[in-house]
């Protein structure tokens, strides 16, 4: 049994990660701060005797000293905000828990000997120039844009992995996500999945950046974990893609959410926020041969359940 900690597990991709480390009999320490997480989100499973919750800012220096003493075998650096709304309005926050708290958790992993995940994200790419996107791609990034803070953080936060990676010998696993959406996502989140399924649940015009055009790609939740868990098992640094290599333009996603809704809302067409990726679509050709991942479960499948979540909390 390992004992690992999970930086972010109150949050919406980090509470499905501790339960599943749970279910495999792993001792868990959760840490976050509760700015974007929820402590409803892991409710299920505090009192488990091999699971614990600190609250705790993983850009404190004092959390290496806290940690210091106990083994840690794995880190899991889920720590940072990612809906567009709230790292635009909060790009210092963005920054700081992708530089400086991932620094204080490359420190604690240099004490321990740790593995230690990054989950950077497709953002790293920017608005990309090249479609599907590959690892090797450099990206498209506006280094000064509104979304810098977030998006240069996740680059930065993959540069420092690599250079504690080469100078310490620190082994880093560095995955970069692409939009992930499933139960216990905020209703306050603004990325596509959860704003959508709110305002239609709630009978509100669905705003729709531009024309609807551009297009993502959606990973379930639980698909996201065993990627996640799959990277921490491999001998790979990374980085490596994850994400559902299905590609939806907004506008179909929008009409494919009232219809499952039953929704009388309509679509109303907003004015496109500065650097809006065009396109984003994973090339998981690595993740495929790497780690033989692939997502499993479909859009069509994961969408219902989603609504579901919403459903029962609005």
């Amino acid at each position: 049994m390992a004992c690992i900690l999970v930086v972010g597990g109150g949050g919406f991709i980090g509470s499905h990660v501790c339960k599943k480390l749970i279910d495999e009999g792993h001792e868990v320490i959760s840490i976050d701060i509760f700015t974007t997480g929820n402590k409803k989100n892991i409710e299920d499973i505090i009192g488990k005797k091999n699971f614990t919750s600190i609250q705790e800012d993983v850009c404190e220096s004092s959390i290496i000293k806290k940690f210091s003493e106990k083994k840690i075998d794995e880190i899991y650096h889920l720590a940072s905000p990612a809906s567009v709304t709230y790292i635009t309005d909060h790009p210092i926050e963005a920054a700081l828990a992708n530089s400086l708290g991932t620094k204080n958790l490359l420190e604690l992993a240099l004490i321990h000997k740790s593995k230690i995940l990054f989950a950077s994200s497709s953002e790293a790419y920017g608005d990309p120039k090249e479609h599907p996107q590959k690892e090797s791609y450099r990206g498209n990034v506006n280094p000064v844009g509104v979304r810098s803070g977030y998006d240069e953080g996740k680059r930065f936060g993959e540069a420092l992995c690599m250079a504690y990676h080469r100078e310490k010998g620190i082994d880093v696993k560095i995955v970069r996500i692409f939009n992930t959406y499933g139960p216990r996502s905020r209703p306050n989140d603004t990325r596509v999945v959860p704003q959508f399924a709110v305002q239609a649940l709630s009978g509100k015009d669905l705003t729709v950046h531009g024309d609807g055009q551009q297009t993502r790609s959606f990973c379930y939740v639980s698909d996201m974990v065993e990627g996640f868990i799959s990277m921490m098992k491999s001998a790979e640094t990374g980085p490596i893609n994850l994400g559902n290599p299905t590609e939806y333009k907004i506008i179909d996603v929008a009409k494919k959410i009232i219809d499952l809704t039953g929704s009388p809302s309509k679509i109303a067409f907003i004015d496109r926020p500065p650097d809006d990726p065009a396109v984003r679509r994973p090339d998981i050709t690595l993740a495929n041969e790497k780690l033989h991942w692939s997502p499993t479960v479909s859009f069509d499948d994961g969408l219902p359940m989603t609504v579901k979540h919403f459903r029962e909390i609005l």
